[in-house]
């Protein structure tokens, strides 16, 4: 029985948690709302997501919201049942640097690439004009954490040593920032550009991006 994922193609949370489906043989589909409108509802609020957000799961009558949860809930249920990929080990120690590579996507890498690729989408989608200053202050942020990022990666293939979540989570936002024109962040270093070859060169992330025409194009 295929899970539901209540999203929009265009939003990243789609290519986050449609890989990890991927990644982890899950069975999905994806349930588009019509409009916008449609997840600022009564019923909606009072029956998916209380903020009016998506993405939303629905697992054989179980249902959960916020992107973070859900992929932790997927990997929870199904690691390990389907496919030999493994996104967070049971190994303590290596759990803690998956979740720790996570936190600090979170809490360094999202905030600038959210400033630049608002600005991209509401251009690009929306037809309102992007504030240079603010791309170019967002770009001035990036530099200086992907430095850290060259530091942090060097002699590995990915950020934890081996394949992980928190390596999907930094692919959906390195597919948006490449995807938007700035992929001159990455090319200029040597170690982030090898670790987003490897990424961006997986089978799951390939067949993610060949789905959805807001990225593929």
């Amino acid at each position: 029985m295929a899970i539901e994922l209540i999203t929009f193609p265009e939003s990243g949370f789609t290519l986050f948690l449609v890989s990890i489906c991927k990644e982890l043989g899950i069975d999905y589909k994806l349930s588009t709302p019509a409009k916008l409108e449609d997840i600022k509802t009564p019923e909606y609020l009072a029956t998916k997501h209380p903020f009016g957000k998506v993405p939303v799961l629905i697992d054989d009558g179980f249902q959960i919201y916020e992107s973070s949860a859900i992929a932790r809930y997927l990997i929870s249920k199904y690691q390990k049942t389907k496919t030999s990929t493994i996104l967070i080990p049971t190994d303590l120690q290596k759990a803690a640097l998956v979740n720790q590579f996570i936190s600090v996507g979170y809490s360094y890498f999202s905030d600038p690439a959210k400033k630049l690729i608002s600005q991209e989408v509401n251009e690009k989608r929306e037809g309102v004009a992007k504030d240079p200053e603010v791309v170019k202050e967002a770009c001035e942020e990036l530099n200086k954490v992907f430095d850290i990022y060259e530091k942090l990666l060097e002699g590995k293939d990915y950020l934890a040593g081996e394949f992980s979540l928190a390596d999907i989570l930094h692919s959906t936002i390195m597919q948006c920032i490449v995807h938007f024109g700035h992929g001159n962040l990455i090319e200029n270093r040597p170690i982030i550009s090898k670790w987003w070859k490897n990424l961006s060169e997986r089978e799951c992330w390939k067949s993610t991006i060949a789905e959805n025409k807001h990225f593929s194009t």
